[in-house]
């Protein structure tokens, strides 16, 4: 878990907690999904939250209930890394991995 700025909707770059979920070649830049406090925005069987109840939930280093965004994938370059806030359990993180995996390998309309 990191803290990256993040451009948001309106224009504006907000400075917000990510999961790295691959450094990417050639460049080292990081492939990081956004984690927000809103959790009235989650999409079912998509997004995930982490509770001050779950086991990594204090080593995560965020510091209320949050929703960790899939669909808010960024990559960005370690330059723009502003520091490590913490990490997620292994089987989280793989999770993770595997959910964004299946998802792309899932034929779009277009297809």
């Amino acid at each position: 878990m990191v803290l990256m700025p993040f451009l948001q909707a309106d224009g504006q770059t907000k400075n917000r907690p990510a999961l790295v979920l691959r450094v990417m070649p050639p460049f080292g830049d990081m492939l990081v999904c956004g984690i927000s406090r809103q959790l009235r925005h989650q999409v079912a069987d998509f997004d995930e939250v982490i509770a001050d109840t779950d086991a990594d939930f204090v080593s995560s280093g965020l510091k209320d209930t949050s929703l960790i965004r899939l669909g808010f994938l960024a990559l960005l370059p370690v330059s723009e890394f502003l520091g490590d806030i913490g990490s997620i359990s292994k089987d989280r993180h793989h999770r993770w991995l595997c959910r964004l995996a299946n998802y792309l390998r899932e034929p779009t309309l277009e297809s």
